[in-house]
């Protein structure tokens, strides 16, 4: 934003003007007229040209970027600092001019500078914080993600630990618990605090233990809890653990192939079921030096832009590489076929978490990968039945919670008998 000092008569006629016509004015207009009228009056334009900067940079209905969304942005930022420090609404626009450019950055691939200002943002939340006696800071979260993309995980579940002890006082209420447990789980496994992780886990399952108990929250979310509860503990060979937690899963599972769930919910269960889907689909990942690893706990859309992006568009390449293992294999099982399986199963994850978050048509979508995952670990396991149960064992767990998720109750209890009857936990 431009600053000459001295500003036309005639270019301030002409903005009110613009501003008080009673004809639709375009979004461009109107930044324009802002930028005149903020430098004679800013204290009431400097918030509007911000606000105006802001909506001309990305157009919501058309779900497009204008070609200089940066530069926007950017002057957004400036033209939020400029803003009388005595104005008690300046953190706010500051904060949310700031929040726009680091996505911005962050989908232009230039990550070191979204993070930077992801921490000036949540400079601005600690000192809203102090000033209210609030414990809970705002961009905490999407600090943590952020350092979760760059691979420091410990930082990422110290800046968790410190949001989750904020908000625990307050309860489970509209499931915000739920989910910033399962970041926080997520950058503590990530982070190789094995028993921290595990604890945070299991604080997971009896919040949902109890959301389902007293109808606050969906069975289904219990199930999906405890199972991947169950898979965390066999991790870290607690085989009893797992196996009592298995049976409490089954029980669930049941109760909902013989009657559905206990009421109607909004459908935020299969999300659920997607994030879950996404951690457990990490220990698959085989992730390149440099790329940035989307932060597991957290919903898709919590993720950067870049992250997400090289996440999805991978799923190209997974297939290329799928279609090769899959002409090896079927001339060399011994050497390619366990191969092909876990990239199968990266593929199938990967495509199952973009359709969920993208349209919700994840069943129709991804559910022929999900059979396919299960065949071809039957393959494997009757190729070296000795050593390949787990794989078939994770693959009917996989398709197990898919049809959960998609409200194929009776199948999906059928692939959960068979995966226990390998694991010698029938009856």
């Amino acid at each position: 934003m431009k600053h000459s000092g001295k500003v036309d008569q005639d270019d301030i006629v002409w903005a009110r003007n613009v501003l008080l016509a009673s004809g639709r004015r375009t979004e461009r207009e109107e930044v324009d007229a802002y930028r005149v009228l903020a430098q004679v009056g800013p204290a009431a334009y400097l918030p509007r040209l911000v606000s105006a900067l802001l909506s001309l940079s990305y157009d919501t209905a058309r779900g497009e970027r204008h070609p200089a969304c940066l530069a926007l942005r950017e002057e957004a930022v400036t033209a939020a600092r400029a803003v009388d420090p005595a104005d008690s609404a300046r953190a706010d626009l500051l904060y949310r001019a700031l929040d726009g450019y680091q996505r911005e950055l962050y989908t232009l691939g230039r990550r070191a500078e979204g993070l930077a200002v992801r921490a000036e943002m949540l400079s601005i939340g600690r000192a809203q914080a102090a000033a209210s006696g609030d414990l809970t800071v705002k961009g905490l979260r999407d600090w943590a993600a952020g350092l979760s993309e760059e691979g420091r995980h410990a930082e990422a579940a110290d800046s968790l630990t410190e949001w989750v002890t904020a908000i625990r006082p307050d309860g489970p209420g509209d499931g915000s618990l739920a989910w910033s447990l399962l970041e926080w789980a997520a950058a503590l496994d990530a982070a190789g605090l094995a028993d921290q992780a595990g604890a945070a886990f299991e604080e997971i399952v009896s919040t949902e233990t109890a959301d389902a108990a007293n109808a606050r929250g969906p069975m289904a979310c219990h199930l999906y809890a405890l199972i991947r509860y169950a898979q965390m503990l066999d991790t870290r060979r607690q085989r009893e653990q797992a196996t009592s937690v298995r049976r409490e899963a089954l029980a669930v599972l049941t109760e909902l192939a013989a009657t559905g769930e206990r009421k109607s919910w909004s459908g935020y269960q299969a999300s659920f079921w997607s994030v879950l889907l996404a951690i457990s689909g990490a220990e698959s990942e085989r992730w390149a030096p440099r790329d940035p690893r989307p932060p597991f706990g957290a919903k898709p859309g919590q993720w950067s832009p870049d992250a997400r992006r090289r996440y999805f568009d991978g799923r190209e390449a997974l297939r290329e590489e799928k279609d090769t293992l899959a002409q090896r294999a079927a001339m060399d099982p011994d050497r390619h076929l366990a191969e092909l399986v876990r990239v199968h199963r990266v593929l199938t994850v990967r495509s199952a978490v973009y359709w969920e978050f993208q349209t919700h048509l994840f069943p129709e979508r991804t559910h022929l990968l999900f059979d396919e995952g299960v065949d071809l670990a039957r393959r494997l396991f009757e190729h070296h039945p000795a050593h390949e149960a787990p794989a078939l064992v994770t693959a009917l767990m996989d398709r197990s919670t898919f049809r959960a998720a998609a409200m194929e109750f009776g199948p999906a209890l059928d692939d959960f008998s068979q995966a226990l009857h390998l694991l010698g936990e029938a009856g």
